[in-house]
Order: structure tokens, then sequence, then C-alpha cells
């Protein structure tokens, strides 16, 4: 068996999430059929995160298992005509070795959140960012977003469905910047919890709207209850950008 890693850019718009679901299509769902159609074998796709129906990916990292002498490319341009007319696309793929697993190897993830800062209705970027009409002060949401960064218990943006065993995190980075109409929320971390981005989101365009002050992001923080959070933002507004891993493995 070869393990290959793959780069995955994705739409998430038609899916039920990443992970294969029982009640309709996900993207696992179909880079293991087009697999299946390359290579005539079952295999597993293993992910470096977990996105919800509607999350899109610019690079999520994933691995397959296949027992068929196929050089990297020539498996990535395979898939990529068996994905279609499915808006996922394989950007990179490479043989790692056996012990690399794209979820458990991986030392850090990078998220990004955008917003569309305005009121005329989005047309050509509809489903891609979450369209907040009133005026957003990205200064002062930026501000209030450092109170979320380092370890704590995120008890408060965590998903009363989420599987993690523990709420304490460490959020290496929350930033806001403005870009003309739009807001770029960047989020890293080692790991994160469910729905925790679009959470810390959600009360951070509160932040921006005026309705909370920016302390009340850090009570709500130290709450840790769930009851205590503001919004939970909109999933099409939410990107996978990257997944990093050590250098030593060979796979970057």
């Amino acid at each position: 068996m070869t393990r290959f890693a793959l780069t995955l850019e994705f739409d998430g718009t038609p899916f039920f999430g990443l992970q294969r679901q029982k009640d309709g299509p996900s993207v696992q769902q179909s880079v293991e059929k087009a697999v299946e159609a390359t290579t005539g074998e079952t295999a597993t796709l293993h992910s470096a995160g977990r996105t919800d129906a509607g999350v899109h990916a610019l690079a999520m990292r994933s691995h397959v298992d296949i027992a068929k002498d196929i050089p990297p490319f020539r498996l990535m341009e395979a898939l990529n005509a068996h994905l279609r007319p499915d808006p996922v696309a394989v950007t990179a793929c490479e043989i790692v070795p056996d012990d690399w697993h794209a979820r458990f190897s991986c030392i850090r993830r990078r998220y990004l959140y955008r917003i569309a800062n305005r009121r005329a209705p989005l047309t050509l970027e509809r489903d891609r960012l979450w369209q907040v009409p009133q005026e957003l002060d990205a200064e002062a949401m930026h501000r209030a977003a450092q109170a979320l960064v380092g370890r704590h218990d995120f008890t408060t943006f965590r998903s009363v469905h989420c599987q993690s065993d523990s709420p304490v995190k460490t959020l290496d980075r929350l930033d806001v910047e403005r870009v003309g109409e739009e807001l770029r929320i960047h989020a890293e971390a080692r790991s994160f919890l469910h729905h925790q981005v679009r959470s810390m989101v959600g009360c951070l365009a509160l932040v921006g709207m005026g309705r909370w002050r920016e302390e009340r992001l850090a009570e709500a923080l130290v709450a840790r209850d769930r009851a205590e959070l503001g919004l939970n933002a909109p999933p099409h507004g939410l990107y996978f950008v990257a997944a990093e891993y050590p250098s030593d493995n060979g796979v970057e």
C-alpha cells in the first residue's frame, strides 16, 4: 500500500460537510468514489479537519492508501476527471511515509472567515461570504479578539454536539482586518472545537455592530457557558485555509 497526501480545494455549498454523511452528499464520499473509479479499490479518506455543511476549503490536507502502482501526478489527474462535476479539486498529490497522517500529524490549522460588509446583495460571491449590512468596526473587533488568544476553556464557543474530550484549547491567532468592503478574520490553532471559529466570529460581529462592548467578549469566555454565546456565524463565510506539519516528515 502507498500513502498519498492530497490537497483538496472545494466549494462546500452542495455538501453536508467533509465527512461522509448518512443523509446527504459529502466531500469524503466524492473523493472516495473517485478513488474507486480510478483504482478499483475501496479507500478511506482521512483529513486534517472536519468541516460543516456549507464550509469551504482552499487547501484541505487529506490522505488515502492505495495498492495500485500509480504515479502521484497521474492519480491527481484521474481523480480530478472522476470528481467532475462535483466542486472538488485535487490541487496537489504526493507520496508520504506510512506513518504520516493527515489528521494526527497536523500541528497547526488555519481558518479564514469572510464577511461582506455592504448593503447591496452579493451576486458573484453569494454563498462565499456572510453579508452583514450594518457598518462594522474592524478595529474594535480586532482589539476584542485578542482576549481569546492563548490557552483557555472555550466552552462558551463550543457546540453542544462537540465530541472533543476537553473544551480547553490554545488559540495562536485571531486577527481581524478590513479589505475594502470585506472583513477577514484569521484564526490559527493546533486544533479547534466544533463551531469554535463560527461562534467567535459571530460574537466579534456583535462587537463590530456596537451591540456588545469590547470587554463583553472576554466576559463571555470567562463565563464558560454556551448560553452566553451571542451569535453563531453562518457556515458559508468559513474557509479551511491550510494545515501545517513538522518539516522532518517531508511534508509541509
